[in-house]
């Protein structure tokens, strides 16, 4: 899993941005603190998109591991199967070599040197006998060669997959790589943005903690036992956390971190990804939202949060927010699920 980008949001410790900085000369507050909305905005989709990079690339890191174990195995397959081939081979050369040579291994060849009735029973009994080893030697052989065949092949096969699925893996590493240096210069747009706004824009853009007239012991009181009530009771002692990019708790969080957190102390494992997240679960239609659903935002589920009843999301939004409860009304609602 990436790690963290240790840059601390909270607009009383931010060493990276320009102390009391003012608005960008010429602009607005309302346009800095929109362009501050689309930089975070932007750092938030390459956040995803990252993680959602690190699920494929422990899937195919793992594909990966057993298309090598495999090829192992076919290679330890065909080896025995050539060694079990080079035991038998020598009775298959001697019986060669005596069709070669003539010999008369067939009843009718027994009727003709046999001297009496019983040298003639001898004889053939001994014949049904060479017969039947022969028989066996050679379907023995012929059993074993096939088996050597088909283990090349099966050698051949997956060493071509453990190739495939290595230059896989290393093509989503890349990307993946390609991901994270993306997003440190989008951080740094994004702080230096913040850095740009007002003491004032600053405080307007944290807001406060808890929607207008939103209690959260009444939350809790009302929550039926279960899985997502826990989460949801959980993520509500993380309130004022910072919004840190790629943080799974318990000093900050990114928005998926923070639903893996939650779902974390009720010992349900969630996808690192809000896209991820989406993808599991079971649908819940917005009008059957019950508190500790996962709610999630913007075309492509790109942004994600907890229920936390009345219409309200609680979730690490963007950084200069803290993690708080706040209104659904304002997100471009994608869909929700249970887990």
């Amino acid at each position: 899993m990436a790690a963290a980008v240790a840059v601390a949001p909270a607009a009383s410790d931010l060493t990276a941005a320009p102390a009391a900085a003012d608005p960008v000369p010429g602009t607005s507050a309302s346009e800095a603190m929109a362009r501050l909305a689309d930089l975070s905005h932007q750092s938030e989709l390459t956040t995803e998109a990252m993680h959602n990079a690190q699920i494929e690339l422990d899937a195919k890191t793992a594909a990966q591991r057993e298309a090598e174990d495999r090829l192992a195995a076919d290679r330890a397959a065909a080896d025995a199967a050539r060694a079990r081939l080079d035991t038998l081979r020598p009775d298959v050369d001697k019986i060669a070599r005596a069709n070669y040579q003539g010999a008369r291994t067939n009843r009718l060849f027994a009727v003709m040197i046999s001297d009496s009735p019983q040298q003639l029973l001898d004889q053939m009994a001994a014949l049904d006998v060479i017969s039947k080893d022969t028989a066996a030697v050679v379907d023995g052989f012929r059993a074993t060669s096939d088996a050597a065949a088909a283990a090349a092949q099966a050698s051949a096969r997956s060493a071509e997959d453990a190739r495939a699925a290595t230059e896989q893996a290393k093509a989503v590493s890349d990307d993946l790589q390609s991901k994270q240096s993306t997003l440190q210069t989008e951080i740094a747009d994004v702080v230096a943005a913040f850095g740009a706004l007002s003491a004032d824009e600053k405080a307007q853009l944290a807001g406060s903690a808890f929607p207008p007239g939103f209690d959260p012991s009444v939350i809790l009181n009302s929550l039926t036992p279960g899985s997502q009530a826990g989460a949801l009771q959980a993520a509500l002692t993380q309130i004022g956390k910072p919004y840190v990019w790629g943080a799974t708790g318990p000093d900050g969080y990114d928005c998926s971190g923070l639903v893996v957190w939650a779902y974390k102390q009720v010992g349900k494992t969630l996808p690192r990804s809000s896209q991820a997240q989406a993808a599991g679960g079971t649908p819940v239609s917005k009008e059957d939202l019950q508190p500790g659903d996962l709610v999630l935002f913007y075309p492509g589920a790109t942004h994600v949060g907890l229920y936390a009843g009345n219409g309200n999301v609680l979730h690490a939004s963007t950084f200069g927010v803290p993690v708080r409860v706040e209104s659904m009304a304002s997100w471009p609602f994608y869909g929700a699920r249970r887990y």
